[in-house]
Parts: structure tokens; sequence; C-alpha cells
């Protein structure tokens, strides 16, 4: 590329929405690194406060969006197409369904899959509505499946009217707020502000992800190879490893993002079925799973609206909580992309086509994996409850439910390639929806440039590499993602309320 058209790239792109973020999180990476200990602490104050004091907030926000779902999936906002209206799906409803559903998880779904259950077992929670056999398995189901993919298909849809239907060429929420906050608002300070609340929550989210699953695949490694060096030190080569398979992918524009996110469906699929039918727990896994499937419809409304007022277990605080702020971080990213790829499919079609596949993939990893261990606890070959009570270490424990299936080490290295597609397939779309964030104007079938793209890839993992090497506790890591959701709720409601009104505008002929 010559230096003028860098020069005339250089010129179209925010810098202040670029650096800013790349300042806040290099500073937060600094103070993380030299002082651990206190960095921690100041983040489970702040938790705190958002989680346990203003903590229905994510409840009610996660409810509220689940009805405008099916509201759009069943009036006639449904028949909106996002394109011209009579063009056809982009992607066939496999590839679609592939590559929306590797960009929304990542790696985490595997990590939590195994041995979610056992974190839930112990809380006093799971006593007082019964038994730990009926509802360990029920609430892994809940927290991943309709009320997170409501939070990606609504903001992923109103992204798509926009970017599709409306055409607009600003690629970033504060564009997506304009029918509420105004023109002169949005391409103002009170845009500015929205918009690094998102990209800050985009980095927090991809930092909590990152350092949640990687030391799974670090212990992995540490077994199969009886490497003698730190999971900590590990846990960061793999970061780095990770950190070039996606920036290669996204260089390589969609059809490289595709090929991953297939890929990744298969790796995932088999690994399933290989569970399922070698495991040994296959008619535990089948009938608990639909019982679980059943409990969870039946107290649907209960379990979305728990509080724990009197703050007897803390179940909410410290998950549902917890998921739903966790899910809308991931929405920075996550709706943007599938919004993207969703062109010529109609509102009710993405929609519906998200639930479907997203909730329908999600809930049978929980029910095949999840069951499995559950099987082995309740028939006595295994007390993994004692053992995770005794060393609180869940990367171990997941070793050890592996190691008690046939061809256990193929089990692992194929765990460990399945973790690494799902990552690489989440971050290629992460760095490129930042990458267009960085651009006051970007047209529809363009694309950002190779170097901008190549600055989200390096910074996307910064934070994370801090976060481990602080060796920061599980409820640290969940705290960044609370504390970063709470302003991104408000500007969901903003965004839904705007699509909502630009989308009746529409229908109406203006």
């Amino acid at each position: 590329m010559s230096n003028n058209m860098v020069t005339a790239d250089s010129k179209r792109i925010d810098w202040m929405i670029t650096l800013v973020p790349f300042i806040l999180i290099m500073a937060l990476a600094v103070y993380l690194f030299i002082f651990p200990e206190q960095a921690n602490g100041v983040i489970s104050q702040v938790r705190f406060f958002f989680g346990d004091t203003v903590g229905l907030y994510y409840l009610v926000i996660g409810v509220g969006v689940l009805l405008v779902s099916l509201f759009l999936s069943f009036s006639k906002y449904g028949d909106i197409v996002l394109g011209e209206p009579d063009e056809k799906p982009q992607y066939n409803f496999f590839t679609w369904g592939s590559m929306m559903f590797t960009c929304g998880l990542a790696a985490d779904i595997l990590f939590y899959s195994f041995a979610e259950w056992v974190m839930y077992a112990t809380n006093p929670h799971i006593a007082e509505m019964g038994s730990i056999a009926e509802w360990a398995g029920v609430f892994p189901l809940f927290h991943w499946s309709f009320i997170p993919w409501a939070f990606y298909l609504v903001l992923a849809v109103a992204f798509g009217f926009m970017l599709h239907v409306r055409k607009r060429n600003r690629q970033r929420y504060s564009e997506a707020c304009k029918p509420v906050i105004g023109e002169k608002n949005a391409n103002g300070l009170l845009g500015r502000v929205i918009d690094l609340f998102a990209l800050f929550a985009l980095l927090a989210g991809t930092a909590t992800t990152f350092s949640v699953a990687t030391p799974l695949m670090a212990s992995i490694i540490v077994k199969l190879f009886n490497i003698s060096i730190s999971r900590t030190a590990v846990t960061i080569i793999i970061l780095l490893i990770t950190c070039a398979v996606y920036t290669y992918a996204v260089l390589h524009g969609f059809k490289g993002i595709s090929f991953l996110a297939k890929l990744c469906i298969y790796l995932f699929f088999g690994l399933l079925a290989i569970v399922l039918v070698i495991g040994g727990q296959g008619r535990f896994i089948v009938e608990n799973g639909f019982q679980s499937l059943g409990k969870m419809f039946q107290h649907f409304i209960e379990l979305s609206t728990y509080t724990d007022p009197a703050r007897t277990n803390n179940f909410p605080q410290d998950w549902t909580i917890y998921y739903w702020a966790y899910w809308m971080v991931w929405c920075i990213a996550a709706p943007f992309f599938i919004g993207n790829i969703s062109r010529g499919r109609t509102i009710r079609q993405t929609v519906l086509g998200g639930y479907v596949f997203g909730v329908g993939s999600t809930i049978v990893s929980f029910i095949i994996l999840g069951n499995y261990s559950l099987g082995l606890q309740i028939e006595g070959k295994a007390d993994f409850i004692a053992q995770y009570a005794a060393s609180g270490d869940l990367y171990q424990l997941i070793l050890d439910i592996v190691d008690t299936m046939p061809g256990s080490s193929f089990i692992l290295v194929l765990t460990m390639f399945c973790m690494i597609a799902f990552y690489a397939t989440s971050f290629d779309s992460i760095a490129y929806t930042a990458a267009c964030y960085s651009y006051k104007r970007l047209e529809e079938n363009e694309k950002p440039h190779t170097m901008i793209t190549l600055l989200w890839c390096l910074l996307l993992i910064v934070l994370p590499i801090a976060l481990v090497f602080s060796e920061s506790s599980m409820n640290n890591i969940q705290s960044v993602s609370i504390i970063s959701a709470f302003p991104i709720g408000i500007i969901m409601i903003v965004m839904i309320w705007s699509f909502i009104k630009d989308a009746k505008a529409y229908m109406e002929g203006k």
C-alpha cells in the first residue's frame, strides 16, 4: 500500500476512540502487574457494589431483553429483511449458524460444560430447592441459553437493520443510538462516551474469557507433556499462540473466519459424540438432560427473577448476575458480527434461527459434558464435589473428569484443539469489529486497514495476560465483567428503543 493511501486511511481513523481504551487497558494491566494484591482488593470492592447492591438491575434487563426478542419474532417487525426486501441470505444456515455460535461463546463453553454443576452443588441454594441430582444440571442450561442469546440476537437485528437496511457507515454503538439521542449527540461528546464505554467493556469481556479458560489448556499441556514450568507461564504462551491464530484468520477476512468456524463446529460436535458414545454414561446423560431441560422450562420465571433478598445463599449475586453481566459485555462484538453475517435474513429468521442453532448447540454441550461427570458422582464412582471443596482447583478437576473416560489422552488433545479453534473464531470476529470501531466512516463492503486490525489483535491479549500474571481469583476475573456491564446495560436499552423507533418509521415508509 502506498504512503498516500496509508495517510488517507489515517485521516479516517478516530484516534481518540482507538487510543483512549488502549491507554486505559495498558494502565490497568500495569497496575495488575505491579500491585496484584492491592488491585485485586479494589476490584472486589467495586464488584460488591455493582453485583450485590444494584444486582437487580442486571436481572430486570435480562427478562426485558428476552421479552423484546419474542415480540420482534412474532410481531410485524419479524417480516423486515436485513437488506433489500427481496434479498436472499448471504450464507446457508449451517455456515451462518457456525459463525454465529463460535463468535459468541469462545472456549468458555467447554470449560464450564465439563464441571459447572460442581460449583453450583456446594451452594446452599441447591439444598433449598431439592437434591443435587435434580438441580445441579438445571442451572447451567438456564445460565447459558435463552436470556444470554436474547442479548445477542436482539442487538444483532438492531445492528443488521442499521447496516443493511439503513446503510449507515459508522459501525458503532453511538450510531445505533442515533434515532433516540439525535444526530448531534451521536456525533458529539455523548456519542464518544458511549463508544468509549463500549470498547472498554469489549476489552474487559475478552479479558474475562481468556483468563477463565486458558489455564485449562495450560493444565492439559502440562499433563500431556509432563512439563515442569508453571501453569501461569504455559497459559501466557498459549495466549500468545492463540493471538497468532486469530490474527492470521482475521487478516484473511470472512473467508478465514467462516473456515475456522466450520472447523471448530466439527471438532466440537466430534468431542460431544465421543463422550456420549464411549463414556459409559449415555443413558444417564440423555435422561437427566431431558429432565433438566423440562425443569428449566417449568421454573424459568422463578429462576429469572430470584434475587435472594435475605442473602441466605448469595446464589444470584455469585452466578446469575455475573452471567448476565458477562453476556452483556460480550454484546459489544458478537451482535455486530451476527448482524453483519445475517444479511438477507428476516428479523424473525435471525432471532428464531439464532435460538435454534445457538441455544440448541449450547444446551447439547452442557447436557453431554456436564451429565457425564454428574452421572459418575450420583453412581458413587467418583466424588468430584468433595475434591473441588478440598482443592478449589477447577482445572485439575476437569482433567480428573476426563481421566475417567476411555482414551482420555486423545480426548484431552481434542479438547485443547477445540478450545484453540473456539478462541480463534471468537477473537477474529471481535478484532474485526473493534477495528471497524476505529473508523469515523466505513462503507458497507469496505474492510478496516490491516495495521488497525493488527493493533486490536494485540490489544485484546494485554489485559488477559495481566490478569493471569497477577493470579486473580475467579471472583475477581468475573468482577471485571460485572463492573464493565453496568453502563452497557443503559446503552443497550437506548439502542433497543432506537431500533424499534427506527423500524417503525421504516415500516411506515419514512
